[in-house]
């Protein structure tokens, strides 16, 4: 295995506790290695099921929060599956980035085919829905949101942050998409690609799109170590650990997270890291 790295600058990891405190959007302890890569982090968590007859956009899914309110509101991802699949694919993010700070929705497409500019727009549909008219809709911040998609709807969640510039976050996961340029792009990016990914290759796929993204963007590139197209379908410590990192950065400004992210992790799972470090976020 090798580790490319592209990293500019040093860590913000130094911030200080007085900064830290003065950020109102920091949510849960003071993160650890052990606590990023735990199944469940310090949070209780619930969920509720949403119909597709009761929203429109979007096909329903499930909503993934928290118990508690103590703290204050949360930040929103909505998370699009591939081509073909449904919310039942992603199932596994819900708990466990909801159980870290979030309110997760997992969604289901109008249709199995669609292409990744509908799925984008599906994605804005689920989180409008969220923010507007779900039962949550009162633990939500709607200036803190981001999204989440493998394969198209990787590609879907692409098209959502060019759409939607006042995003927060992005995380194509193996994502696939047709259009391979991104320099619109003002959403802070973490692209997950994966080593051997014959579906959608990196090559392909996942490195064009985080080359095409502007060099003054917030933006990463992680490649998952002997890894196939469908490593986002099923319980992946590297992918939760990384997207934790990147949730909390960028939806909460939540620096405490940097060390994770700058410089390099010196990961064994990742075959391949590029960052814009530090960030500017």
């Amino acid at each position: 295995m090798t580790m490319a790295v592209a990293v500019a600058g040093g860590s913000l990891a130094g911030a200080s506790t007085a900064q830290g405190a003065e950020n109102p959007y920091e949510r849960g302890p003071a993160p650890t290695e052990s606590s990023i890569e735990a199944s469940r982090g310090s949070f209780a968590t619930s969920q509720t099921s949403v119909s597709s007859f009761s929203v429109r956009g979007f096909g329903g899914g499930t909503i993934y929060y928290p118990t508690s309110t103590s703290q204050g509101t949360f930040g929103a991802v909505a998370i699009a599956p591939g081509f073909t699949a449904s919310q039942s694919s992603m199932s596994w993010y819900g708990p466990r980035l909801a159980s870290q700070g979030f309110v997760i929705s997992t969604i289901d497409t109008n249709s199995r085919y669609d292409q990744p500019a509908s799925r984008g727009d599906q994605l804005l549909a689920a989180l409008d829905y969220l923010v507007e008219d779900s039962s949550v809709r009162s633990r939500i911040d709607s200036s803190r949101l981001g999204v989440m998609g493998h394969s198209m709807g990787g590609g879907g969640s692409l098209e959502a942050a060019s759409d939607r510039p006042n995003l927060q976050a992005a995380i194509p996961l193996t994502a696939w998409n047709t259009d391979k340029t991104w320099s619109e792009v003002r959403v802070p990016t973490m692209i997950i690609g994966a080593e051997n990914d014959s579906v959608a290759s990196v090559n392909s796929h996942s490195i064009p799109f985080y080359n095409s993204l502007s060099a003054s963007l917030d933006k990463a590139y992680l490649e998952l170590d002997n890894a196939s197209h469908f490593a986002p379908n099923s319980s992946n410590t590297t992918i939760a650990k990384y997207s934790i990192s990147w949730l909390k950065r960028f939806i909460d400004n939540d620096t405490r997270y940097e060390q994770f992210l700058c410089p390099a992790p010196d990961d064994r799972t990742i075959s391949e890291y590029r960052d814009t470090c530090p960030h500017s976020g």
